[in-house]
């Protein structure tokens, strides 16, 4: 069986864990320089507060004392996560994260009868030690497993843990789905299957394999297939990626050349840390720059650039130096910059690295690869506490605006709780 656990209205959550008296009043948490909504208390999505509603929109709501907002905190949401998945993986055989909020439990080896009893354990003690609620549901294949999860998270009567584990069951969840509610459909697929009168998840897997087929392919039969019990879906390989982009857009218009360095040497510093998780390394960088477009009264300027490796590098020095090359390449005087973005390309993992007669000699590379490891380690806390002299300070100075931020409650000396 598989139990999938999901951490309900988690970025909410995390807020209400250190901000108890949170609980109960409308919340949403914000995008990136406070753009727009990105997640929503049960409160404030009773109030018609939709996902991507721009924060303008909703700002009078705050003004009246009626909505309270949050900018993302991103540090905070990561280091919760992590402590969900630690818990979990004691309890479950065999882990499977799927998103920094849910992630599936495989439970193969454990006796049926015992799986609501462990995971209301489970869902008592993640509560205590983290403060996140966590809602469960159970079934012989992972799309089953999330139809329960939407039943274990919308009814209280089942305290947290939904169970599909008989024909009966499984028919009455199907019928009570929605289309667009089943993984590996969505709102994308939904229209085309609802203009040919399939309403729910029942309606679909009672057409025939050979209609699924004709249209929706291998990728369609795979679901027909999941949510009647034969599993299809199998633990998710991790491919590595062909390119890695890091990019942000600024609060104010920048048009200082000692500026974007420190910005650009940002995105490029964490471009490196992304390949060295990844066990990658990259042989090309990129970067491009952006002014803003809706200011037509100022002059438009997009310039890229690329700089080749002689060897593929994932240590911050390469990449950032790389980067840099490529930023006074295009850079001019006399714009205002909204934009900007590293991306790295042409990856390789990093243990298949020839290494060429001309560059970075071997003594050079390993000082580098040993520099960036320990920069790796005491950055856990998402603060650029070891950078290099062109990287911006700390997690306070990354040039994003969040006028709504909490504290880094666990992950920051400052930010320590003060009980009075």
């Amino acid at each position: 069986m598989y139990a999938l656990v999901d951490c309900n209205n988690f970025f909410v959550s995390c807020e209400r864990a250190f901000q108890p008296e949170l609980e109960g009043r409308p919340v949403v948490v914000l995008s990136n320089n406070d753009g727009c909504v990105v997640a929503r208390s049960n409160e404030s999505k009773a109030m018609g507060i939709k996902m991507g509603t721009p924060f303008f929109k909703v700002k009078y709501l705050v003004d009246q004392g009626r909505l309270v907002v949050r900018s993302s905190n991103y540090t905070l949401y990561g280091d919760l996560s992590a402590r969900v998945m630690s818990l979990l993986s004691e309890v479950a055989p065999k882990l499977e994260v799927y998103s920094i909020d849910e992630a599936f439990m495989n439970m193969d080896g454990v006796r049926d009868e015992d799986l609501p009893g462990i995971c209301r354990d489970l869902i008592k003690r993640i509560r205590r030690w983290t403060g996140i609620p966590v809602s469960i549901g159970i079934a012989s294949t992972k799309t089953l497993s999330k139809v329960a999860n939407h039943f274990a998270k919308k009814y209280k009567g089942y305290r947290g843990v939904c169970v599909i584990d008989t024909d009966e069951k499984m028919r009455k969840a199907l019928s009570l789905t929605p289309i667009d509610d089943v993984w590996g459909v969505g709102w994308r697929g939904a229209p085309k299957l609802e203009a040919a009168g399939i309403k729910t998840a029942l309606d679909f897997v009672q057409r025939p394999v050979s209609w699924v087929r004709d249209r929706m392919g291998v990728i369609g039969v795979r679901t027909w297939s999941e949510l009647q019990g034969i599993r299809m879906v199998e633990e998710e390989k991790i491919e590595k990626r062909k390119s890695i982009c890091t990019s942000r857009s600024f609060a104010n218009n920048i048009s200082d050349l000692d500026e974007l360095v420190l910005r650009v040497s940002d995105f490029a510093g964490k471009c490196a840390e992304k390949l060295r998780k990844e066990g990658t390394a990259a042989g090309t960088v990129g970067i491009f720059l952006y002014t803003n477009r809706f200011r037509e009264d100022l002059d438009q300027y997009y310039p890229t650039a690329t700089v080749n490796l002689d060897v593929p590098a994932n240590s911050a020095s390469e990449i950032i130096s790389a980067a840099l090359k490529a930023l006074r390449y295009v850079y001019k005087p006399g714009y205002e910059y909204k934009k900007a973005g590293v991306v790295v390309t042409d990856i390789v993992d990093s243990d298949s690295i020839q290494q060429v007669l001309f560059g970075l000699d071997g003594q050079a590379r390993e000082r580098d690869d040993k520099i960036s490891e320990v920069m790796d380690k005491v950055n856990t806390s998402g603060e650029n506490l070891l950078r290099l002299g062109t990287q911006r300070p700390g997690h306070y100075a990354d040039g994003i605006r969040r006028e709504f931020r909490s504290g880094l409650y666990t992950t920051s000396w400052a930010d320590l709780i003060e009980v009075r």
